[in-house]
C-alpha cells in the first residue's frame, strides 16, 4: 500500500509538472507569435500620402495642399510650415502628433494661454476649402516634415 501511495504521488507531481509545462509552452509559442506578428505589423510603414520626386515634384493632392497652405496657413505658421514668432513650425510639430491629432486642431483649434503664452489657433471646421482639403494640406506638411519635399514652390509632376 505504501508503495502505491508513493508511485500515486509521484505519478500526481509528474503530472501537474507535465501540465504545468504544457501550458508554459503554449503560452510561450502564443507570446513568440504574438511578439511576431506585432513586430511585422510594426516594420510595415503605412503608406505616405505623398509623391514626391527629386524633392521638389509632388501629386496632385500634395501641390493641391500646397496652394490651400499657402491660402489658409502660411499667414500665420510662415512660409513652407518653418513657424513664425506667433506660430509654430509644423514641419516640427507633425513630427509628434498623428494625423488625427492634426486634423482635431485643424477642425476645432486650438488654445494654450497661461502666464508666459497666449497662443491661440482659430477652429477651421466651418471653412469649407479647409475641411474638403484637410488630407491634401495634411499630405504637404508631412511631405515637409519627413523632409522630402524641399522648401519652396513644388512643381506638379505629369501623371
Amino acid at each position: 500500500m505504501e508503495t502505491w501511495m508513493t508511485l500515486r504521488s509521484i505519478f500526481s507531481k509528474n503530472l501537474t509538472l507535465a501540465v504545468g509545462a504544457a501550458v508554459l509552452a503554449t503560452a510561450s509559442v502564443w507570446a513568440i507569435h504574438s511578439a511576431h506578428a506585432t513586430d511585422a505589423a510594426a516594420a510595415k510603414p503605412e503608406p505616405k500620402p505623398y509623391t514626391v520626386v527629386d524633392h521638389n515634384k509632388v501629386d496632385m493632392n500634395t501641390y493641391k495642399g500646397y496652394l490651400y497652405y499657402g491660402d489658409q496657413c502660411m499667414r500665420c505658421h510662415g512660409p513652407d510650415g518653418a513657424g513664425s514668432s506667433y506660430a509654430p513650425a509644423l514641419v516640427d510639430s507633425l513630427k509628434v502628433m498623428t494625423k488625427e491629432q492634426v486634423e482635431n486642431t485643424i477642425i476645432n483649434g486650438r488654445k494654450h494661454v497661461d502666464s508666459s503664452n497666449d497662443k491661440v489657433m482659430p477652429a477651421f471646421g466651418t471653412n469649407e476649402d479647409v475641411v474638403e482639403n484637410i488630407d491634401n494640406i495634411y499630405a504637404y506638411l508631412l511631405a515637409r516634415s519627413d523632409g522630402a519635399l524641399e522648401r519652396g514652390h513644388p512643381e506638379h509632376l505629369k501623371q
